[in-house]
């Protein structure tokens, strides 16, 4: 039945296709040079303005020969400029337009064409191709991204070639200029490396970008300006103490945000604000007393206000349907407001109905703005003093868990490293967390092809396990399950065994709950420990491994599955006399625990050990020039002198 309903739906096509269109792609193939160069010239003429007549020729197969006549050694020059400036036409019509041109391969052939020396061929060439490239329907690949491809072009030349035409009389020149800059820069130390040494006309770079973000220059060129200064600067070229990012940059930044401002220089302005203060305790400080920002982007949620000051209907529209992008650029400026000072933090939370606006943003149908509002919460939630107020007055938790039910791993990330803060013992929000289900849903995490995801979903289990009652050690335990406990002690993520080995340092704490636990899961944890000690792992790693048995060692009961098992009573006297003073003390915390006089069965386990020659051990680390491991050595020798 499918292919009987495609014939008619071709036809109706073909048969909008008017005499007139056909005319135009038939001269096409004109054997006559001077014929075919007229019929583009009309072609031109006909679909300049005209969609209905750009989508019927492209219909007709008009751009394969464009192509063709384009990419011909034998067409004349002004014919193959008159091809490029037709495509490019066709290029500003609707998106379909644009994935015809791309399936007809027509970049490569205008990047060729970028190879002739006549002038008016190359700018017809280029501006096609920046028709092609600003639509969204083309994959960026296509050309030059990322910082293989800033090297590239690096390496070509691109920063002497581009500098002087900063100086250029023409303004859109100049801009271009600037762009390339900020493009080549972002991220790239060895380009801005060189960037802040290269000279044009006997001036610096920086000090040319800094003249050009004066109040007097254009509003794009003081933002493009400033996103240089700022590139240059996270890339490590510029000090962020340095007088153009201080003085220059970051007011011109703060400028850029007031409702004054056109609403995509605002938005502009806000993020690139919070790019470069975002790593600077320093600079934050100065960003948020600087022109009263705090309060200044809290017109970015009233926008557009009832007396909005804009007159023209069409900018209005465009406004309305783009406020999202200001509240998406509020919070990822706030969260790097709040990212260190606690000052900062209490001043974003007391600004008017900041915490409702938070909320709100997480249940946006915006993916961008629900991201931006998650890191806002989360810059917010370092703060144990609003983790104590605010957020529980505010029961941010409850929003927090519903995006934590279905949402991309991007926004996943950041609102699971979120709910680690909010688990904290300290953290009012926990009792009600764990009452919704959280522990399931963490284990769940822990199974994510995500490293990110696995080591927040283990660090927020291990926050739970800390100081909690048997019953909910007993709920991550069940629910993990002890199969993936272990696959999360052999991950090949560092930080996934870490915080895995965090947890159950936290599980075997208190001794009800370490010999419950080990009555239960003692064999398979064991033979995990083996493992680790065996295995090729850094010294934090066997340290947090040794710190465990310490635990295991402090049980009533469990004590016995180290004292049965010789292999790991060799693993610990080997760490006793290890080269690394923390694998020591964490074997010694061992030995102490198993040694100590006023539990049962602490003779035998005494007598054990010296046969064992631990005690000799204990006299050589009691010479110890390390005073913690000296002490500790002598406090062991005392249970044996009791």
């Amino acid at each position: 039945m499918a292919c009987l309903l495609e014939t008619p739906i071709r036809m109706s096509v073909l048969s909008e296709v008017t005499a007139s269109s056909r005319h135009y792609v038939d001269r096409l193939f004109d054997p006559d040079p001077q014929k075919v160069l007229q019929g583009v010239i009309d072609m031109k003429n006909a679909v300049i303005g005209n969609n209905k007549q750009k989508a019927n020729l492209i219909v007709l197969g008009a751009v394969p020969r464009l192509l063709y006549l384009l990419q011909q050694e034998t067409s004349t020059t002004e014919l193959k400029t008159e091809c490029a400036v037709v495509l490019g036409s066709l290029a500003m019509g609707t998106e379909n337009n644009v994935k015809s041109l791309l399936d007809c391969h027509i970049i490569p052939a205008l990047l060729q064409g970028l190879l002739s020396p006549d002038l008016k061929f190359i700018e017809a060439c280029l501006r096609c191709l920046r028709t092609i490239f600003t639509s969204p329907v083309t994959p960026e690949e296509l050309l030059y991204t990322g910082p293989d491809h800033q090297t590239i072009l690096f390496n070509h030349g691109a920063v002497q070639n581009i500098a002087h035409l900063l100086t250029s009389l023409s303004y859109k020149v100049r801009m271009q200029a600037l762009k390339c800059f900020s493009v080549l820069a972002f991220e790239n130390p060895q380009v801005s490396m060189t960037l802040v040494n290269v000279l044009v006309d006997g001036e610096l770079l920086p000090q040319i970008f800094v003249k050009m973000l004066q109040r007097d220059k254009p509003i794009e060129m003081q933002l493009t300006s400033a996103k240089c200064l700022t590139y240059m600067c996270r890339a490590g070229a510029i000090r962020t103490d340095d007088n153009c990012i201080v003085l220059k940059t970051l007011p011109c930044l703060v400028r850029m945000c007031s409702k004054e401002r056109l609403l995509e220089e605002r938005v502009e302005g806000a993020e690139t604000l919070a790019y470069l203060i975002e790593p600077d305790v320093e600079l934050q400080r100065i960003a948020s007393i600087t022109d009263h920002l705090i309060a200044m982007l809290a017109d970015y949620f009233k926008y557009p206000s009832s007396v909005s000051a804009i007159t023209d209907i069409k900018r209005l529209d465009h406004d309305l349907k783009h406020a999202h992008e200001l509240r998406q650029a509020a919070f990822k400026l706030y969260a790097s407001l709040g990212a260190n000072d606690e000052d900062i933090r209490k001043k974003i939370i007391e600004t008017e109905n900041m915490m409702d606006r938070i909320v709100t943003g997480l249940s946006e149908s915006s993916v961008k703005v629900r991201l931006a509002a998650v890191r806002c919460l989360h810059s917010l939630s370092r703060s144990v003093q609003q983790l104590r107020t605010s957020f529980q007055d505010h029961a941010v938790w409850k929003p927090l868990m519903k995006v934590l039910q279905n949402a991309p791993d991007e926004i996943l990330v950041v609102a699971s490293s979120m709910l680690c803060n909010l688990l904290l013992e300290f953290s009012p929000s926990k009792e009600p967390i764990l009452e919704s289900g959280a522990v399931e849903l963490l284990c769940g995490l822990t199974q994510s092809e995500n490293p990110a995801l696995r080591v927040n979903g283990i660090w927020a289990l291990m926050n739970m396990a800390f100081q909690a009652e048997q019953k909910i050690k007993a709920d991550i335990l069940r629910s993990l399950s002890t199969e993936q406990l272990f696959r999360l002690l052999s991950d090949s993520d560092l930080n996934v065994l870490m915080k895995t080995l965090g947890l159950l340092r936290n599980l075997l704490s208190t001794r009800p709950h370490i010999d419950k636990i080990m009555s239960t899961h003692g064999k398979q944890i064991m033979q995990a420990v083996t493992l680790i000690l065996e295995g090729e792992h850094n010294i934090e790693v066997k340290e947090q491994t040794l710190c465990i048995l310490a635990n295991i060692a402090d049980g009533t009961t469990a004590k016995d599955l180290i004292m049965t098992n010789d292999d790991i009573l060799q693993k610990i006297k080997y760490y006793m006399g290890h080269s690394h003073v923390k694998l020591q003390l964490a074997a010694m915390f061992c030995i102490s625990n198993l040694i100590w006089n006023e539990e049962e069965g602490s003779q035998e386990r005494q007598d054990k050990l010296r046969d064992m020659g631990i005690v000799d051990i204990l006299h050589k680390l009691s010479q110890s020039p390390d005073s913690n491991l000296c002490d500790k050595a002598k406090t062991a020798l005392q249970q044996y002198l009791a």
